[in-house]
């Protein structure tokens, strides 16, 4: 319930900003935003009164809009309700009523979160951390392809026109004037995420044609995942403003760079606020060592939440700055497990396994997760890598995507965190976009098989 002092501060922002209307909304398991759009007084009616609901098929969706149904998710579509988390409240910046949006904790009618819940399951795995006494610390970097509007979708993306009216095919890395063919766009960025309270650093080009990396600046993870989850969003908003199309996708164009969401992760102590994976004198804790232990041994079994789709493993692997192993190195962006330089402060494990394509809070989760097992199971990683790691034979990742789906499947220790529920559904909900995928034939097969075999 909300006291009448908090419900007074919210009505004073919603005049402040001239609300009209209020987006709740929560992210399915693609990371796209599901809700509905209120009028403010209906909003803050329901802020008290459980109004708001939506019906727990959402969480059987699939990213082409088909419903899974199991022995969980049931025809009679039961209504979840909504909990607004009003440190998520905002302005969204593009409509022209004056709109404010929310990002939801799902109930059911017993008040238990609902386990299906992306948003919950990171709040679980935060809960395991905060029960040690260990505060984690996230910093997700986002790259991404703008992408030409054409009028068949079906049709290969191609890369978009710059200012200066020329299709952008610069593939120059850390290219300035690349940035500057986009700079309109791009300043729209910068002032839609100071509007929203998204807290954005560097931006560069990327390998790849108009490919781009946005980073979110670093701090507690269920904040960092609410603005990387409004972050995408915004970015397809602005794009499409801009007559172009944003793409997370892992691997939109076959022969080049794909996208990441690299995620880098540290612990701190809750009791003195120091980071536990390095000593006074700057040099690693056994703690460090396990937390890299744990991704090594148990992002294998979470690869569907760091690799949703079959075309995410176009990616991983593919030598073009795309890790194909669990190895970890010392300022070796070749290993899936890169540690940056610095001290004590500064000590962080970047995991370069996720594609950009991933939920934000499955990924921040996911990566976590491994860790946390990692750290409190005082296993112990390989020796730091100091040479190329692509071509190494061990610790490799799954190479495709069903038999990733099956090792998630298939984990004891990851059903009892998450729950028998959330492990069934995710997984019956892929396996159905799986279907979905390879019932279409590719241009590989109508141009090699239809007409030769």
């Amino acid at each position: 319930m909300l006291d009448e002092k908090k419900k007074a501060e919210i009505e004073q922002w919603l005049d402040i900003n001239n609300i009209q209307d209020v987006e709740i909304m929560v992210s399915d398991f693609a990371g796209i935003s599901r809700g509905k759009s209120t009028p403010r007084s209906k909003f803050v009616a329901g802020l008290n009164s459980r109004d708001h609901r939506l019906p727990e098929s959402l969480f059987a969706l699939t990213i082409n809009c088909d419903f899974i149904g199991n022995e969980f998710i049931t025809d009679m579509e039961e209504d979840f309700f909504l909990v607004p988390d009003l440190d998520t409240l905002t302005v969204l910046p593009w409509c022209v009523t004056p709109t404010a949006c929310v990002v939801c904790d799902v109930v059911r009618d017993n008040g238990e979160p609902a386990n299906n819940s992306p948003r919950q399951v990171l709040r679980k795995v935060l809960s395991l951390y905060e029960a040690k006494g260990w505060q984690p610390i996230v910093a997700p970097e986002f790259e991404f392809f703008l992408l030409g509007r054409q009028d068949n979708i079906e049709n290969p993306p191609i890369p978009p026109r710059g200012r200066s009216g020329k299709m952008s095919l610069d593939k120059g890395v850390l290219s300035l004037d690349a940035l500057d063919e986009f700079s309109d766009l791009f300043d729209d960025v910068y002032k839609y995420c100071e509007i929203m309270g998204i807290q954005v650093e560097t931006l560069t080009q990327e390998a790849g044609p108009a490919q781009f990396e946005i980073n979110v600046y670093h701090g507690e993870p269920l904040n960092v995942a609410d603005q990387a989850f409004y972050f995408k969003r915004l970015m397809k908003q602005i794009a499409i403003r801009h007559d172009m199309f944003a793409s997370f996708m892992a691997q939109p164009y076959p022969d080049e760079y794909g996208s990441a969401m690299h995620i880098h992760q540290s612990i701190l102590g809750v009791a003195d606020g120091l980071n536990v994976f390095a000593d006074e004198d700057g040099k690693d804790t056994a703690l460090f060592h396990s937390h890299i232990a744990g991704l090594q041994k148990y992002i294998p079994d979470l690869m569907p939440f760091l690799a949703p789709y079959a075309n995410s493993y176009l990616r991983i692997g593919s030598g073009m700055s795309s890790p194909a192993n669990l190895h970890w190195g010392r300022e070796n962006r070749s290993v899936g497990l890169r540690v940056p330089s610095g001290g004590r402060p500064g000590r962080r494990i970047e995991n370069r396994i996720a594609g950009a394509d991933v939920n934000p809070y499955l990924a921040i989760a996911g990566s976590l997760l491994a860790g946390y097992l990692g750290m409190v199971e005082g296993l112990t990683p390989s020796d730091a890598l100091m040479e190329s790691a692509y071509d190494l034979p061990t610790h490799q990742l799954p190479h495709h995507f069903l038999s990733s789906l099956n090792n998630f499947n298939k984990s004891s220790v990851l059903r009892e965190i998450l729950s028998d529920e959330f492990i069934t559904t995710y997984v019956d909900v892929k396996e159905q976009e799986y279907s979905a995928n390879f019932s279409v034939l590719s241009p590989w097969e109508i141009r090699y098989l239809l007409m030769n075999v």
